[in-house]
């Protein structure tokens, strides 16, 4: 195990430790790589699952056996940020690489991934990849005929925005949440009807529709297999069509976005079980994350037994920090839908067993944008195949064990909140509120700096990068058609400090 919890020692021995540890990483894995690979990618990604909520991260009580020993497969990341602190601009910086203020998902159920943006299954699909999506898409409706989840409904032809406008070529989804478990189903008994989640409905019990249906590639709602667990119900169509792939000896991308721990949280009778003496709330919630769990051990001993488990690159982590009052941050402030670290701060691993041999914790700071980047640089894809500005960065020199610090800053934006992070500073703003940490060494954020210097510095860079976001916004890269559809407004984040 290679650990870089080195933040109690001077700057100069960490940083030379650091790069130590990381030439020896290098030579123990680059040898195994080249450009003419083209390995599997399967992007995992939770719903609302806090950064402490696992076992790797020092859970005591949740069992996560399964991610526990991915994270001990490959590189843990301390630092792994989600793109923004609420879902579906999160989701779309993961297919896009960019910051989601570009394409107008500033919220969740608020715009859509824009049939302009160039997306990661579009680019491997041209690469010779299968590519297929499962679980919760969130990027736009499915349905323009019928009443269908949260936007989903006759005649909305602007927000209809299906999978497969964006490169899959198969896909079982939800527009939206679903229950964790009996994923279309809640109790008739509207007192039983609970928004964080109720007790898995019995056999005979009566319950209504939910409300939200599962749909393939094609647009029909899919209307078998879909009674208990929900992230059980989405494995069960991932694994066809990884074997489908690999039996046609096509390189595959697997996109699997659970629905857990989102509410209605609810998990099943054995599920909730292993947690008894809990108060439910919490069975149903750890119960359901289990049950994920389960479901991520199911994935990998399925590529192993096809044996195409090394050349997999598989990247777990979460939509956003935790909401449900259970959850747990880690001790990081504040939850969903803040910028602070614990909205956003969320686990994250990477396993490939080609070129990562062993376990390495990083404190590296990465997010969902550096996806698309870090899988084209892998495949050696031609950068005008991209031709828009990306936000995210490749980490393929920090998998390779050639890089050890973040060089560009990362920006999140979400309301009247906006935040820049650096390799060691993080400047945050809501409103009239403007705070500087040395985020390495004050993780809780709980000592804001006096350093005007800093400030006025990243708060500059802050403005530049949100003034390009609102170019790409605008449709400056490609001619405006899909900010013309929708005819949103742009969100400014920094409209109270410009004020003043």
């Amino acid at each position: 195990m290679i650990s870089l919890y080195l933040n109690n020692y001077p700057v100069l021995f960490r940083n030379f430790v650091v790069a130590l540890l990381m030439t020896i990483v290098s030579s123990a894995t680059a040898q195994h790589y080249t450009k003419t690979d083209h390995p599997n990618v399967v992007l995992i990604m939770a719903d609302d699952l806090g950064w402490g909520d696992v076992g790797f991260n020092g859970n005591k009580i949740i069992k996560t056996p399964y991610l526990d020993q991915m994270a001990k497969d490959g590189i843990q990341f301390n630092r792994f940020y989600s793109a923004s602190a609420v879902c579906s601009p999160t989701r779309a910086s993961v297919l896009t690489g960019r910051n989601p203020y570009r394409t107008g998902v500033f919220f969740a159920n608020e715009g859509i991934l824009r049939e302009e943006e160039v997306t990661l299954p579009e680019l491997l699909a041209e690469q010779g990849y299968e590519t297929g999506h499962f679980g919760k898409w969130h990027l736009g409706t499915l349905t323009c005929t019928e009443k269908d989840a949260n936007r989903g409904k006759p005649g909305n032809m602007k927000e209809y925005n299906p999978p497969g406008k964006h490169g899959y070529n198969e896909a079982f989804v939800t527009e939206s949440k679903v229950p964790t478990w009996d994923p279309m189903k809640m109790p008739k008994d509207k007192k039983k009807q609970k928004g964080n989640g109720w007790k898995s409905i019995e056999q005979g019990e009566a319950f209504a529709h939910f409300g939200t249906h599962y749909w393939d590639i094609n647009g029909n709602k899919v209307a078998d297999n879909l009674n208990g667990d929900d992230s059980r119900v989405i494995m069960d169509r991932v694994l066809p069509f990884i074997n489908k792939s690999v039996e046609q000896e096509k390189p595959f991308l697997a996109v699997i976005w659970f629905h857990t721990p989102h509410k209605p949280c609810v998990a099943g009778p054995g599920y909730r079980a292993m947690y008894k003496g809990h108060d439910p709330q919490f069975q149903n919630y750890a119960g359901c994350i289990t049950a994920m769990d389960e479901q991520v051990g199911r994935l990998r001993t399925y590529l192993k037994k096809l044996g195409c488990d090394k050349n997999t690159m598989i990247w777990f982590c979460s939509d956003n920090g935790p909401e449900n009052g259970v959850g747990e941050t880690g001790g990081f402030k504040k939850r969903k839908r803040s910028l602070y670290e614990g909205g956003v701060r969320v686990p994250g691993i990477m396993v490939w067993p080609k070129v990562v041999k062993s376990h390495v914790v990083t404190n590296y700071p990465a997010v969902t944008s550096d996806y698309l980047p870090t899988i084209v640089d892998v495949l050696g894809i031609n950068k005008e195949k991209v031709p828009y500005a990306l936000d995210g960065k490749s980490l393929l020199p920090l998998i390779k064990g050639e890089e050890s610090q973040r060089k560009e800053p990362i920006v999140f934006c979400i309301k009247n909140q906006a935040s820049i992070c650096t390799d060691s500073l993080k400047l945050y703003i809501k409103g009239e509120t403007c705070q500087l940490y040395k985020i390495v060494k004050d993780s809780l954020e709980t000592r804001p700096l006096k350093d005007t210097a800093n400030v006025f510095h990243l708060k500059r860079e802050m403005q530049a990068k949100i003034n390009a976001f609102r170019e790409s916004f605008e449709g400056e890269e490609y001619e405006g058609k899909s900010y013309n559809k929708l005819q949103q407004k742009w969100h400014e984040p920094l409209k109270q400090q410009l004020a003043n």
